[in-house]
């Protein structure tokens, strides 16, 4: 793909998050082009159909996620690394609630399971990351992070959880992981 042709694409992607998110489910490809400053035809060029539309910005979330996941084992800080990723995951699903929304009425569902699974080597090694400082309890299995993960991410999704809900949900959460010594102020 040419290099204008790939930029192009991106600022549709970028246009099209936004888009989704802001309009709901009447969100129109015309908003997309319009925000993304491409006509009309250069969105179909590079997306035929809004289930493609859908199905990249789904394609691109999941790696944006994993090349979060993999900047915070690399450079994060070992005490909080894991509890950053929990909640920008959470954040995100609720964010792109209508583009799965969307899909769904395509009649493609998307289990959060299987998106999630592919996080599970990050989420351990972030993990093990929290243990070793002592921030994170010794005998959580990375089974059960994936558990909590999968359950509030499935509730910012398919529960309408509000900001509020999802923070104080997360804090719970986060509260049971922590040893006791290693709680926020």
């Amino acid at each position: 793909m040419r290099a204008d042709a790939q930029r192009n694409r991106m600022r549709i992607l970028e246009a099209a998050e936004a888009v989704f998110a802001d309009g709901g489910p009447d969100a129109s490809t015309e908003e997309v082009a319009r925000r993304a400053g491409v006509a009309i035809g250069t969105v179909f060029r590079h997306f035929p159909t809004k289930a493609d539309l859908l199905r990249a910005l789904m394609k691109r979330l999941l790696q944006q996620l994993t090349d979060d996941a993999a900047d915070l084992v690399a450079r994060g800080d070992p005490q909080t690394a894991l509890f950053e990723f929990f909640a920008l995951l959470v954040e995100r699903t609720a964010a792109n609630r209508t583009v799965v929304s969307l899909l769904a009425a395509e009649g493609m569902d998307l289990p959060i399971t299987g998106p999630l699974g592919s996080l599970t080597d990050a989420v351990r090694e972030l993990l093990k990351r929290g243990q070793s400082t002592g921030a994170v309890h010794a005998d959580i299995q990375v089974d059960e992070v994936m558990a909590l993960l999968v359950s509030a991410c499935q509730g910012a999704l398919h529960g309408g959880w509000g900001i509020d809900l999802r923070q104080r949900t997360l804090n719970i959460v986060f509260a049971g992981m922590r040893t006791q010594d290693r709680r926020p102020r």
